[in-house]
């Protein structure tokens, strides 16, 4: 199949055209300064379902709390929540500090440059492990991704459903033909360059392509209609009223959310499910679950707060209680300014402004 799709292509001119637009193009981006494999790491993590512009100054925050393996892997993690927080999908975070401490423990610090070993930590997976193989490493490693799926599914006009494990996995045995072997590196960033400012997914700049000659969608003028990808189930709508809870020392409860699941380990104000429990027995709730005594008061705001898989609807209102201790580990009473301490997630951080 593979071989069939590159009949007649000229591999060796593609990615002598694309090498040279790159070495004069590239961006610049901060973890580029070097080829520090857990400098890669960290910004590949960070870069999954998040933007290029979104991420630099996290990744610079980040690197100057952890600047080497050891820092993090003996930090906090609610340190290391709090430095991730805004950035979202917060299980990239703690997977990171779980891989880093095992690369600490069993490899000397040292971010294996063996596919298998580095595939077996936790949170990389085979676009990760391709990403740090080939530029940190420089191993003619596949590093594939929606940029390249992209980029490929158009040079190739092939129409097969991204969304698809089985056309990943294609995708990954075409650009282990196609890389360069003399610098796999450059060649990796230069499709995802390529897929983030050129090939885009709507109106590509094929006139300013570097590659456009050698591209059969381009040739075709099919190039808009790739890649086909099926649309993803609608997102699950639930629904919730936030408490927020002042005692008399105008301190406001918080609560810490479970260590798995959704937002683990994060900070929030009490969220009451409004199918389960409603607004006339949110009170009541909060006495059994909490075992705290609330009098809710008025409905302050409301926002919407959209995941990958589903949406919070929350209704924010105004409590007070006259408790000032609570026998739950999980639960605080602290100042205004003393939650700035704690990691939140960014639907609850909006919320800050009301107290």
């Amino acid at each position: 199949m593979i071989t069939q799709i590159l009949k007649n292509f000229n591999s060796f001119g593609f990615q002598y055209d694309l090498l040279d637009w790159y070495y004069e193009n590239k961006r610049d981006l901060p973890w580029r300064q070097d080829q520090d494999p857990y400098k890669v790491w960290v910004s590949e993590i960070m870069l999954q379902q998040t933007k290029v512009d979104t991420v630099i100054p996290y990744f610079q925050k980040f690197m100057e709390k952890f600047p080497t393996v050891y820092e993090l892997a003996k930090a906090d993690e609610q340190e290391v929540l709090k430095t991730w927080e805004g950035l979202g999908y917060y299980s990239r975070a703690r997977n990171l500090q779980s891989a880093v401490k095992e690369v600490v423990e069993t490899y000397d610090g040292k971010v294996p440059d063996n596919p298998k070993e580095l595939g077996s930590l936790k949170g990389i997976g085979p676009y990760t492990k391709g990403a740090i193989l080939s530029i940190a490493y420089d191993l003619p490693e596949p590093a594939v991704d929606g940029n390249v799926m992209r980029v490929f599914s158009r040079v190739f006009k092939i129409e097969d459903d991204i969304a698809q494990l089985k056309t990943r996995k294609k995708f990954e045995e075409l650009v282990r033909e196609v890389i360069s072997k003399e610098d796999p590196s450059s060649f990796n960033q230069a499709i995802m360059d390529l897929g983030a400012t050129i090939c885009t997914p709507k109106s590509p700049a094929c006139l300013f392509c570097p590659v456009g000659e050698y591209c059969q969608a381009f040739a075709e003028g099919v190039q808009e209609e790739l890649p086909i990808k099926t649309k993803a189930k609608k997102q699950k709508t639930l629904s919730y009223m936030v408490l927020l809870v002042k005692n008399n020392k105008d301190e406001y409860l918080i609560e810490k959310r479970l260590n798995e699941g959704l937002l683990a380990n994060l900070w929030q104000f009490p969220m009451i499910s409004l199918k389960e429990v409603g607004l006339e027995g949110a009170a009541e709730w909060v006495q059994k679950e909490y075992g705290v005594s609330v009098r809710v008061k008025d409905k302050i705001d409301h926002l919407t707060h959209v995941f990958s898989h589903i949406k919070w609807d929350l209704s924010i209102y105004e409590a007070v209680t006259v408790n000032e201790k609570v026998k739950d580990s999980r639960l605080k009473f602290v100042s205004k300014e003393e939650i700035e301490e704690f990691p939140f997630p960014v639907s609850h951080q909006k919320m800050m402004k009301f107290l």
